[in-house]
């Protein structure tokens, strides 16, 4: 839809280099024909934030094969018992040596030299709304990595009511420096596609890079965690004028674990034009489920009496519904502590 509306637009910048919707949705298509000739059953990506990551998300959506992106943060072991169980395997990495036992592997650069080249292209998408899209390992933090799954309904249903078609200016971009391996990762790659929105890469994370990166490239948009904002911030409260640093900047959404009250009091001082946005979500929920919105934060540190809204996550999105329940699984009054139990058409809650 986004190659179809506007092809022209760009879609991804990294490095220097820039890819219109066309050329993406042109790279997607020559890597699903690739991927479909190899015999694999997944598509795995082993690297940092490249324009490999969307064409691989797209091209394997398109060859009918579920995508896994997996964690380059884990030890060589960890990552031949993952690769292992998803053999066999479409497997890129940065580098041109792999280590790893797969079906097939391409480095970044001949993936990417291949699917920009003259090549055929899939002739029939795979369009079944039921099929696996994504699998995300966990961090096994209680055993072994589980691999969540998320079809492509769940995906289609978070983006669908989350994210306008179209909706992003011309002059819009967003700054993506969350891994890859990160559902937040993946949700900014196809919510900047619905909306027709750039992206700009970062492959990895510096606040000195991100801060300038934001200026250079005319950056309106970005999602960080809370260990990335508080980098950023240590670095602009070294500047007289923290708000030129980027002066086209207009929104930041945090997520992907609790943001210390002390840091967002802060950003919201230093960044007073800056929209702010808690979105809290789950790997198994395909994303965001609460949001916390810049009127709820502008409030809040304008207001003693609102600061603890600061440690909220917000309120429920349209589609979902959400409850805190007992142990017994019950529901709890207001101010009561409990589980939060969760449903709606994006929610998975599926393991391999």
């Amino acid at each position: 839809m986004a190659a179809e509306a506007c092809p022209d637009r760009t879609a991804i910048t990294f490095e220097g280099e820039h890819y219109d919707y066309q050329t993406l949705f042109d790279a997607a298509s020559r890597a699903a024909q690739t991927f479909s000739e190899s015999g694999c059953r997944f598509v795995s990506v082993l690297d940092t934030s490249s324009p490999a990551a969307p064409i691989a998300l797209m091209g394997a959506a398109m060859a009918g094969l579920p995508y896994v992106p997996l964690n380059y943060r884990l030890t060589d072991d960890q990552l031949s018992a993952l690769i292992e169980r998803i053999e066999p395997a479409f497997l890129i990495t940065e580098s041109a040596d792999c280590q790893f036992d797969v079906e097939t592997h391409m480095s970044r650069e001949a993936f990417l030299r291949a699917a920009m080249a003259d090549g055929p292209s899939i002739e029939t998408w795979h369009e079944d709304p039921s099929a696996v899209a994504v699998q995300l390992f966990t961090s096994g933090t209680t055993g072994t990595p589980k691999a969540a799954l998320l079809r492509h309904e769940h995906l289609v249903s978070y983006i669908l009511g989350s994210v306008e078609f179209m909706g992003a200016m011309p002059e819009e971009a967003t700054l993506v420096s969350v891994p890859p391996y990160h559902i937040a990762g993946i949700s900014a790659v196809m919510s900047s596609i619905y909306a027709c929105r750039r992206q700009v890469q970062l492959a990895n994370f510096e606040a000195d890079t991100w801060v300038r990166l934001c200026k250079d490239e005319g950056v309106t948009n970005a999602f960080v965690v809370p260990t990335m904002l508080t980098r950023i911030i240590d670095v602009l409260d070294e500047q007289d004028d923290a708000q030129a640093a980027f002066p086209q900047l207009a929104a930041i959404a945090y997520g992907g674990g609790k943001m210390p009250v002390p840091v967002i009091e802060r950003a919201l001082k230093l960044l007073p034009d800056v929209n702010f946005t808690n979105a809290y979500g789950l790997t198994e929920t395909s994303s965001t489920i609460t949001l916390l919105d810049p009127n709820d934060h502008r409030e809040a540190i304008s207001d003693t009496n609102l600061r603890q809204r600061l440690g909220s996550v917000g309120k429920a999105l349209p589609s979902i519904e959400l409850e805190i329940r007992d142990e017994d699984g019950q529901a709890v009054s207001a101010g009561t502590p409990g589980e939060i139990y969760v449903r709606g058409p994006q929610v998975s809650g599926e393991y391999d």
